[in-house]
């Protein structure tokens, strides 16, 4: 596991200068095709936890040195050690060991004796450099203290149990394709083979443990989809019917918009800015059995795509700061800056004018968020419907209010993501 540890130190100290997790692993497993399967996920497990308490682990770094270390390619070995050490079962020896080998693989040979110093002084001292490490809430929470300090004024009583969901490992939900089976009759086929797994709304499954895309039943016919049970909430909260012009402004990769095509017979325009990542939506229309009209433009000039038919439903899933799925993209979190919020919003208030003009009268807009921050949620909505005299917020349909924290705002929980919904009409 030697060149397991040495690429993931490589990858985290590409993503803190400001590349993307996804990115980075696609890009190293593209330059990899002979790891093994167990080496590909213990890369992925290996990068996507050093992120997810980097806090905590750099408050241990700096307990265990005398003096900052300023070379970042060396503080990344020692973060990724370090969560393992501290986070998984691989034999600690062999841990210490490969990190000091990785020195000189990076060019790094006088600092070999650093390296097993700091490790094994961990290794004895672990219960006191992890409570000296809790002292601060960036260790306590692992995020940015910005990030905490906006919470807990957003959400006072709340925000510790927001922090504590996001640095979970995310569950594994499935949306049964009701078009070619249903919840129930699927849950047989799991547990016919020994998968456990529990119905938690009204399309989603949630399997009891996380197995790989290629080993999920049914996945490649088409019969289920990978999505988390709070973003499934979308389609299901458009009120849509048979023969509806609808419009998702934001589709790739496609999950939003392929379950809308699964819930009725609607003539579908799929929009995103992003040709390469329209192919994905391409790929999962095909994979479902369902069709859509395909358009590449930016949802914010629709002069440029829109053909001048008004659409009676608009699914407008707005870029924003994706606060409330840094479980699933602990990179976020780190990368993400205070300022970013108010860059996004107006992006959000730009794009809601945009699409307020292309929707019918008496039509729907959902507005949505993968999002907790009010600037993006409901202050968004609340500024639109001041500018827009003809707009109205609705209740959300057929839906448990107590499952939001405030009308459309769900926090990250252990059954779902952090999500907003506002449904919009139009007078």
């Amino acid at each position: 596991m030697l060149e397991v540890q040495r690429h993931a130190a490589a990858i985290i100290g590409r993503v803190l200068a400001g590349k993307t997790l996804d990115a980075e692993l696609a890009r190293s497993a593209s330059g990899r095709a002979t790891w093994s399967g167990s080496e590909r996920a213990a890369l992925q497990d290996i990068c996507y936890g050093t992120l997810r308490f980097l806090g905590r682990i750099d408050a241990m770094l700096e307990a265990l040195l005398d003096r900052p270390l300023r070379d970042q390619a060396l503080r990344s070995l020692l973060r990724v050690a370090l969560y393992q050490l501290e986070y998984t079962r691989a034999a600690p020896y062999a841990i210490v060991d490969h990190a000091v080998n990785t020195c000189g693989r990076i060019g790094q040979a006088a600092a070999r004796g650093l390296v097993n110093a700091v490790l094994r002084n961990f290794l004895r001292r672990r219960a006191a450099i992890t409570a000296t490490a809790e002292r601060t809430e960036r260790a306590r929470f692992s995020h940015p203290q910005w990030w905490i300090d906006k919470l807990r004024g957003e959400y006072p009583k709340q925000y510790a149990a927001i922090l504590a969901a996001s640095n979970l490992r995310p569950p594994l939900t499935l949306r049964i394709n009701r078009r070619r089976t249903d919840p129930v009759a699927y849950l047989r086929q799991l547990a016919a083979i020994g998968i456990a797994a529990e119905r938690i709304g009204e399309n989603a499954v949630r399997l009891a443990t996380p197995i790989p895309v290629d080993r999920i039943p049914g996945f490649s016919d088409g019969l289920v989809s990978v999505q988390d049970a709070g973003a499934q909430l979308a389609a299901e909260l458009m009120e849509l019917g048979d023969g509806q012009r609808v419009l998702d402004a934001c589709a790739a990769p496609g999950g939003k918009a392929t379950h809308m095509c699964e819930l009725a017979e609607v003539d579908l325009v799929a929009l995103d800015s992003d040709a390469r990542r329209l192919e994905r939506v391409r790929e999962n229309l095909g994979r479902l059995g369902l069709r859509a009209r395909i358009a590449c433009g930016d949802a914010c000039i629709p002069e440029a795509w829109w053909d001048g038919r008004a659409f009676d439903r608009i699914l407008a899933d707005v870029p924003c700061s994706a606060s409330g799925v840094v479980r699933r993209h602990p990179d976020i979190k780190w990368l993400r800056r205070a300022s970013d919020i108010a860059r996004f919003a107006e992006t959000q208030r730009r794009m809601l004018d945009a699409l307020w003009r292309l929707l019918a009268s008496g039509g729907k807009l959902l507005y949505a968020t993968c999002s907790v921050f009010h600037e993006e949620n409901h202050l968004q909505v609340a500024q639109f419907l001041e500018r827009q005299r003809n707009a109205y917020h609705v209740s959300l349909p057929g839906r448990d209010i107590h499952q939001f924290h405030s009308p459309g705002q769900l926090l990250p929980d252990d059954r779902h993501d952090g999500f907003f919904y506002a449904l919009l009409q139009k007078q």
